[in-house]
């Protein structure tokens, strides 16, 4: 499936082979920032990005979430790999601070969609933030497949002054799971207000 989407690009969810995607990871990498203080001397200040998800059914209840208070869903399906409270200290090491893995298969059989949001928990604006960045990719966190959806939010004037935003969104048309790369910013300020901006503006 070789595709990389834009924002607002919608695809569905299946292989050049004909067969469904059943591993989606969504991965976030990012930097501390480095400040020089008035002596000169490089001071390190830690950034923490929050990847969270929620599970929705069709009339756009929520049916469960997942973030770095409730790691794993309840149905087993949805995987937090912890929450990283500082980002890459040395630079980029090419490796994501935060990965949701899901597994369609094991999805509760009443979820719709599946919305997925990025927020900054110390209030840092993203463009302040040293190579931020989000894939969406089939895979495991070890063994990227295919990467199908990117976001450089360090290099994006479209992010700054802002510290949350939604990701993109799969849902389920006619039994076959499909993506909304949304990527656009909101100016809510946590976890919560971000997924009422979701269930008002894109379920």
């Amino acid at each position: 499936m070789a595709i990389r989407l834009e924002k607002g690009q919608r695809i569905n969810l299946e292989k050049s082979n004909g067969s469904k995607l059943e591993n989606i990871c969504v991965g976030v990498n990012w930097g501390a920032i480095k400040k020089k203080n008035w002596l000169g001397f490089t001071t390190t200040e830690a950034v923490d990005l929050d990847a969270s998800c929620a599970q929705f059914d069709a009339n756009g209840n929520v049916i469960d979430k997942v973030w770095f208070r409730h790691l794993n869903s309840n149905d087993g399906a949805i995987k937090h790999s912890g929450d990283d409270l500082t980002g890459d200290t040395d630079g980029d090491d090419g490796l994501d601070n935060e990965v949701i893995t899901v597994n369609l298969n094991q999805l509760n059989p009443k979820t719709e969609k599946i919305a997925f949001v990025l927020n900054s928990f110390r209030g840092h604006d993203f463009k302040t933030i040293p190579f931020a960045s989000i894939r969406i990719y089939e895979g495991t966190p070890t063994k990227v497949k295919e990467i199908f959806a990117t976001y450089d939010i360090a290099n994006d004037p479209t992010f700054a002054g802002n510290v949350s935003m939604v990701m993109g969104v799969f849902y389920k048309r006619n039994g076959e799971w499909k993506f909304n790369a949304i990527g656009e910013p909101t100016k809510d300020r946590d976890f919560e207000s971000t997924l009422q901006t979701v269930k008002q503006r894109y379920l």
